[in-house]
């Protein structure tokens, strides 16, 4: 049968399915409490550690790691579809799987982002018309068919073009500001946020805009303005050109990370067509997902100054979870003056593809940053090395990259690799607390309370998972501008739940199923909160947010002190601050 399955309905065929009864068919289960347990059948094992919760709707073994509902689990276990192990379930429930009419999923935003391709058409019509910006795209060395290709688009000078043109009805201009294309105002008036700018527009993987990023023509500030934070777009997951490579090449066989949309598009404009870039935030993990779902092959390319080395820096921080036999990360440093958009220009494709096959592998580059910080030639030095390095090899997967990167920090060092691998399996005994941070001697190392934290973060995960309903009050936007680990992750759930008022646990981990982060959130599914009365999940919830918002207010008023110090700020930056304070 032709369409698609409703999210509705699997949502209620989760929340309906007794997973005791699916499980408990094909493992033998015994009652533990308030869940039943077994050995897992899908590792050898001796002692039980595979629970299934019947209120939470999902198994977890915290042997191997294994976890998912009801769905999962016959996926894994009877080794069926995602479509398969629906109709299996359905037919065991004695219900019909209904299917949309056509192909076309129904969305909840399909307003929005019809809005953002009208506007994006809009920019590009004007572009059209406006010699100077077509003057400035020839200058850059920009053609014709690239601005077409990636839809650049021209913003005109003035503050209400958009709102004029596609504000005319209250729900409209809510429209325009759900979707960032305007500002409010203290006194309740509004104003365009891109305002004589070369227009950029940001495309999911299906190729929908969801934002877009601007590039001012002259000399002003800020250079690049990007869209904020919406339902829409969330810079922290999202990669510019990432949709433009996939429908270029039909098998990546390698993808490059550079820092800004002129580099993506002057790579394409010369033929190499597997550039992206981050969206004016460091590459998270939700980046690394993306890019690792497409190839194996990932190269960061970045200034060769101060600046580019910590960016570089960061990515690999983010990387090493992702690291594993069969990927290769390589950094690349272009010499002093030039970018990716500059170099390529002067040194055409091959130039560009030759750089990036000489560019340093992520181990060579953890240990000669690392050894550039002591002195290598004392055994003080030595010593600082390997110490510095046992957080990031924590990072590390177990398997063989992490075994050959043990080898050669313990060349560097001058040990052995058993001697060094267990000094850094030392610093791992510490145990961990529900909220994922060490307990016992890791203890006073704690952020405090309003930091903002990934920790926090991630109690605040671990208490919408297992009370989905606690987050159905809160007010994701007050995350906006929070940069924190998980903190796009945890919007999208708050989301997901005020929306989806009666998901349950399990419906939220189908719902990242197919998301790398599915891992981690079956494992804080399965931590055990407090069962007390004094317990109030939603108040949990409240405060981890004013935290995290108070972090994040906190964070972009010393960005703004420091850039008003240094360089100046707009006026719109002003206005900013002071409303800030």
């Amino acid at each position: 049968m032709s369409g698609l399955i409703p999210q509705d309905f699997i949502d209620d065929l989760i929340a309906r399915a007794d997973i005791v009864e699916v499980v408990g068919r094909r493992v033998p289960l015994k009652k533990a409490g308030r869940e039943f347990k077994a050995c897992c059948p899908f590792h050898d094992e001796k002692t039980p550690s595979f629970t299934v919760s019947p209120g939470k709707g999902f198994y977890h073994c915290f042997g191997c790691g294994a976890h998912g509902t009801a769905i999962g689990f016959l996926m894994e276990f009877d080794h069926m579809s995602f479509v398969e192990a629906i109709e299996s379930l359905a037919g065991s429930m004695g219900v019909e799987v209904p299917r949309s009419e056509s192909d076309k999923p129904a969305r909840r935003y399909d307003e929005l982002f019809s809005l953002m391709d009208t506007v994006a058409k809009h920019w590009q019509s004007a572009m059209k018309d406006t010699p100077a910006a077509v003057a400035y795209l020839k200058e850059r060395g920009i053609d014709g068919a690239t601005a077409k290709r990636f839809g650049i688009g021209y913003a005109a000078d003035g503050w209400s073009n958009v709102l004029d043109k596609f504000g005319q009805s209250p729900e409209a201009t809510e429209r325009l500001l759900a979707t960032g294309l305007i500002i409010r105002k203290d006194n309740g008036q509004h104003y365009d946020r891109f305002r004589d700018r070369i227009m950029f527009p940001i495309r999911d993987t299906r190729g929908r805009t969801i934002g877009f990023g601007g590039r001012i023509m002259g000399d002003g500030e800020p250079k690049y303005l990007n869209s904020p934070e919406t339902v829409l777009f969330h810079k922290g997951r999202e990669l510019y050109g990432l949709f433009e490579a996939r429908k270029a090449l039909r098998q990546i066989e390698q993808l490059v990370v550079v820092e800004g949309y002129m580099d993506v598009v002057a790579l394409a404009r010369h033929g190499i067509d597997f550039a992206v870039a981050t969206l004016g935030t460091a590459t998270t993990s939700e980046h690394l997902n993306n890019l690792f779902r497409l190839t194996e092959n990932v190269h960061f390319c970045f200034d060769g100054d101060r600046a580019g080395k910590a960016a570089a820096w960061r990515a690999l921080e983010n990387a090493l979870p992702q690291i594993r036999e069969g990927r290769q990360i390589r950094f690349v440093f272009l010499p002093d003056g030039h970018d990716p958009d500059s170099f390529v220009n002067e040194h055409g494709a091959d130039g560009f593809v030759d750089a990036l096959d000489n560019g340093v592998a992520l181990s060579e580059f953890l240990i000669e940053e690392l050894a550039s910080q002591v002195d290598m030639e004392t055994v003080d030095g030595r010593a600082r090395l390997a110490e510095l390095a046992r957080p990031l090899v924590h990072k590390i997967p177990t398997g063989v990259y992490r075994e050959l990167l043990i080898e050669s920090l313990a060349a560097a060092v001058g040990l052995t690799a058993p001697k060094l691998e267990k000094m850094i399996a030392g610093g791992a005994a510490r145990t961990r607390d529900t909220t994922g941070r060490f307990a016992g001697a890791d203890r006073k190392r704690r952020p405090p309370p309003g930091t903002g934290k990934p920790s926090v973060v991630r109690h605040a995960i671990t208490i919408i998972l297992n009370h989905p309903e606690a987050g159905q009050n809160l007010d994701a936007a007050r995350l906006a501008g929070v940069n924190r680990p998980g903190a796009d992750l945890l919007r999208a759930l708050i989301e997901t739940v005020h929306c989806e008022p009666n998901i349950t646990t399990a419906g939220l981990l189908e719902r990242w199923r197919q998301d790398e982060q599915g891992r981690h959130l079956g494992k804080l599914a399965a931590a055990v909160l407090p069962l007390d009365e004094e317990f109030d999940p939603a108040a949990e919830l409240r405060e981890c947010l004013d935290q995290l918002a108070l972090a994040g207010r906190k964070e972009r008023i010393d960005f703004l002190i420091e850039k008003q110090r240094l360089s100046g700020l707009s006026d719109d930056e002003k206005s900013e601050l002071r409303a800030l304070n």
